[in-house]
């Protein structure tokens, strides 16, 4: 399997990939994407562009991963099954190709009743797993999933998530594997602030042989403030945020706080750089994209490679 997929060369040289991430605007406002892509330029090899995450309404994954593309830069196109069928997320994956859009990301998506239309009926008409088998068909046997040929397939490099921290936790490992199976060539993972429990995951991972057949990416997500760390350990589903990062956040005062984040970032990077299978880092600093370049020089992750 071969795409053009900056992401993939680099993993294929052995070197550590950098993604990050850029959530569209509430609008039609292409400088916002822009304004958002260009903080990444020359730190990052690609950015994740979120479709309606939290199930709010934004500008479409696709059109802002065109916008980025045209500036010369490397976008993911993140896609949801809870919003279409199978029939409009192969013809917006056709799209994507088109424009020269080569990496994405298989979701299932956050459920309507988190966001702003709790009213709004579920497509689910596959599942991740499933929706990565049918990406995985229309690149390597130019088929659509319901058995035609696709004039020019698109060749995508396919990612997915994972949540190590979910429970119960050790069937994560046997999730992950799944998806493998299914046709996975990268993964980004939930934000990682429990890293004991992250590397006993990894350990599984290896222990399988999966870290040769994938590339993990853990999740990176700087904090900003103690009420922050706070609120991502009791109000956010799947989260393992350490009592005693919390601690640390809350020992400092209000205007260091930030900083502290930023450093506990680059610390952890620090060390997972260090744990068999890790091939890189996904830096997902929400509406914070100003301080991805900070986090990447700090961690030692700079020159970033050119292909």
């Amino acid at each position: 399997m071969k795409t053009e997929s900056n992401i993939e060369k680099i993993l294929a040289s052995g070197q550590l990939v950098v993604t990050s991430e850029c959530g569209p605007p509430r609008g039609a406002v292409p400088e916002k994407v822009k304004e958002k892509a260009e903080m990444l330029r020359g730190y990052v090899d690609g950015i994740n562009v979120t479709d309606n995450q939290t199930a709010m309404v934004r500008m479409s994954s696709l059109a802002a991963c065109i916008i980025i593309k045209q500036m010369g830069l490397d976008p993911i196109l993140q896609m949801v099954t809870r919003d279409r069928n199978r029939l409009a997320m192969q013809s917006d994956i056709i799209g994507a190709y088109a424009h020269g859009i080569n990496t994405m990301l298989c979701l299932s998506g956050d459920h309507p009743h988190f966001g702003d239309h709790p009213m709004a009926a579920n497509v689910y008409d596959l599942d991740s797993i499933q929706f990565i088998q049918m990406v995985k068909k229309m690149r390597d046997e130019g088929k659509f999933q319901g058995g035609e040929d696709i004039d020019t397939p698109p060749k995508m490099f396919i990612g997915a998530a994972a949540n190590p921290f979910a429970d119960p936790f050790e069937l994560r490992v046997a999730r992950l594997a799944k998806k493998i199976k299914a046709g996975v060539d990268f993964i980004q993972t939930q934000c990682v602030y429990n890293l004991d429990k992250f590397e006993t995951w990894m350990k599984g991972v290896c222990d399988r042989g999966l870290h040769e057949k994938v590339a993990i990416l853990p999740g990176i997500t700087p904090m900003k403030t103690a009420g922050m760390a706070r609120y991502m350990k009791n109000k956010v589903p799947g989260m393992d945020v350490p009592d005693e990062l919390v601690k640390r956040m809350a020992g400092v005062p209000k205007e260091k706080q930030a900083e502290e984040g930023i450093k506990i970032s680059i610390e952890a990077i620090e060390r997972l750089k260090e744990v068999e299978g890790v091939r890189g880092f996904h830096i997902m600093a929400i509406e914070w994209e100003q301080k991805v370049p900070e986090i990447v020089e700090k961690a030692g992750l700079l020159p970033r490679p050119q292909f």
